[in-house]
């Protein structure tokens, strides 16, 4: 008998009066929020303008939502559309089901959209906002705990997550692998920070960490997992996405580090430091220029030309030249006197 585990909460939603708060989408919005707030401060630190992120995810984070929904019910079909079941529950986005490969793909679509809309890079905006996507997964995934869902093999250990019987589980601890993911998510968001200080990540690679991160994680959780999932040659179809889009990503980081080597220098032209320069250059106000050299250029430059002013009194030697001679030095007056 198991004493310590985790205790699953007996209900997903909580009714405030006539509004129902689940669990579930609860995590999703706090992780979005945390997401572009991480990713507000990494930009302004990049250079750009305080917002900007905020106002490329509002096309990103609906796009990304569609595009999770979709890859989940695609690839777990039997789900909604097998036998017995209703095609309306594929709508019921609370009832849990994204898939992060989904999500990704679409959202990247969504992003590239607002980011032309603003003339911003796409990988520079990706980097800034690649370890908040992490902790928005790793905060998302306790919207599984809510659900009782994402669990994996029965397990005795005092972290075990406990499970209630219900129509598609049976009661059990097993072994708590929203958690695992939730903190690998965390550790992948450290790692993603502390690489772009230390390198100067850019041009999408502090971005293409992340995955490549993420996937090495996602591979070994899935392992744990009990669900129905598809398998493709013995492996679940997780695996084998998260294997593809492992290589991929490395693939990026490498080739971009060759062809685009360190990190973009401008990541938004309509960044204030920039607008502030320019307008120093080629908008200066005359009437911010001082007073005194204004002054002094008026004197020098409009002043009418005149005639140097000489002074009233004559020279000493003027006066001397100009004087009568003395009888003593008159000659013809001593020759007369002679």
């Amino acid at each position: 008998m198991n004493l310590a585990f985790i205790p699953s909460p007996s209900t997903g939603v909580i009714d405030l009066g006539p509004i129902p708060l689940r669990g579930y989408a609860f995590c999703i919005i706090i992780g979005v929020f945390v997401a572009v707030w991480i990713g507000n401060r990494r930009w302004i630190a990049r250079g750009g303008t305080a917002g900007t992120v905020a106002d490329i995810a509002v096309w990103a984070v609906p796009f990304g939502l569609v595009g999770g929904r979709l890859y989940h019910v695609i690839t777990d079909y039997q789900l909604y559309f097998g036998d017995g079941e209703n095609w309306v529950d594929a709508f019921k986005i609370w009832q849990g089901g994204l898939g992060i490969w989904g999500a990704i793909a679409l959202g990247a679509l969504g992003a590239w959209i607002g980011c032309r809309r603003r003339a911003i890079p796409l990988p520079a905006w990706a980097d800034a906002l690649a370890p908040g996507i992490a902790v928005a997964q790793a905060i998302g995934r306790w919207g599984n705990w809510f659900n009782q869902e994402l669990y994996g093999k029965p397990t005795d250990l005092p972290w075990a997550v406990k499970i209630s019987a219900a129509a598609n589980r049976d009661a059990g601890t097993y072994h708590p692998t929203f958690l695992y993911e939730s903190l690998w998510c965390v550790g992948v968001a450290l790692l993603v920070i502390w690489a772009d200080r230390r390198f100067k990540l850019g041009h999408g690679r502090a971005f293409a960490l992340y995955v490549a991160a993420y996937c090495t994680g996602r591979a070994w959780i899935e392992y744990l997992r009990v669900d129905e999932a598809h398998h493709v040659l013995g492996l679940r179809l997780n695996v084998w996405t998260a294997i593809i889009v492992f290589l991929l990503a490395v693939t990026y980081f490498v080739v971009s580090a060759k062809l685009r080597p360190g990190r973009e220098e401008i990541v938004e032209p309509a960044a204030p430091n920039d607008a502030e320069a320019d307008g120093d250059a080629t908008d200066a106000d005359p009437t911010d220029a001082d007073p005194t050299d204004a002054a002094a250029g008026t004197d020098a430059d409009d002043a009418p030309a005149t005639e140097p002013a000489t002074d009233e009194r004559p020279d000493a030697t003027d006066e001397r030249s100009a004087a009568p001679a003395s009888d003593a030095d008159d000659p013809l007056k001593k020759a007369h006197e002679r």
